[in-house]
């Protein structure tokens, strides 16, 4: 950081206020993402790293640079984006799919043919979170091997869908899981240790921009774990709008504890497995025959 101040180019003034709030429009209306005052110091930072990178004195000519290219605009956001992740980070997560949601499926669907299962980790970033999912399936649900598991993962950034579809990580990413989960899911190749092919062939990636609607079909479960934060109110609206609308009917919604639907007008019924919310989306109520009416006198 020394170093980085002592350049001319980051001198007082090279960013003002105004090129800030130019590049934050920019971006949300883009990709939907509401960098607000309470990350100007982050954000600043990383545009100031960006302008360094690219040998420019101002950020009037970042932005023209940024918004006259694609691969520019991309290089800024995936700034920004960058996030150390690990598997089975959020616990009270992973033991309510353990526990409550996945033995939930299994009495639900298992006399059903084709049996499957349909999950959407929403926001992947660089992969942690859809194998966890996987890990979790795969160790919880009896006959894993007799279903059709499908675990859809989308996320903005490619170069973290490039790292989580190699499905190579660290022994710190891998820290929560047990010796002999790492035994039987991963592979340990020049220090570092790669997802199985079993593991990863219950996982799909694909690159996708929350703020735009895409219909995907239905899911079983949506996880959506600290994504929200990053949108605006109108838009985390209309994103659990969305949700609601591609879960079946006794799906589950997952996310993280700093975000709720509570003041959202959608009907999810909400249940505390440990210290962790879940919400589900009510199923139907089967119709009443005419006759079981009861009319006034």
């Amino acid at each position: 950081m020394i170093a980085a101040m002592t350049k001319p180019r980051s001198t007082h003034g090279a960013l003002t206020e105004h090129e800030l709030g130019e590049f934050r429009t920019l971006i949300e209306t883009r990709s939907g993402i509401l960098l607000d005052q309470s990350r100007d110091r982050f954000f600043s930072t990383r545009v100031r790293e960006l302008m360094e990178a690219r040998g420019l004195a101002h950020g009037a000519e970042l932005l023209r640079l940024v918004r006259g290219s694609n691969v520019e605009y991309d290089s800024l956001l995936e700034r920004l984006l960058t996030q150390e992740t690990s598997f089975l980070r959020y616990p009270g997560a992973f033991h309510a799919l353990e526990r409550k949601v996945l033995p939930q499926m299994h009495a639900r669907k298992f006399w059903q043919n084709p049996r499957s299962l349909r999950i959407w980790s929403a926001g992947c970033a660089s992969g942690e979170e859809p194998y966890s999912i996987a890990l979790t399936i795969a160790e919880t649900l009896e006959f894993a091997d007799a279903w059709n598991i499908e675990i859809l993962a989308t996320d903005i950034s490619k170069e973290a869908l490039k790292h989580a579809e190699a499905g190579r990580y660290t022994r710190r990413a891998l820290g929560a899981l047990q010796a002999d989960q790492l035994q039987r899911h991963f592979l340990r190749r020049d220090g570092h240790y790669q997802v199985k092919p079993k593991l990863r062939g219950m996982v799909q990636f694909a690159p996708m921009n929350l703020a735009q609607s895409v219909y995907l079909g239905r899911f079983d479960c949506i996880f959506c774990m600290n994504v929200l934060i990053y949108f605006s109110e109108s838009r985390r609206s209309a994103l659990i709008q969305r949700f609601h609308d591609y879960l079946e009917p006794g799906g589950y919604l997952f996310l993280g504890h700093a975000e709720s639907v509570a003041r959202l007008p959608v009907k999810f019924e909400s249940f505390v497995h440990d210290d962790f919310i879940l919400y589900q989306k009510p199923v139907a109520a089967a119709p009443q025959p005419a006759m079981a009416k009861q009319e006034k006198p």
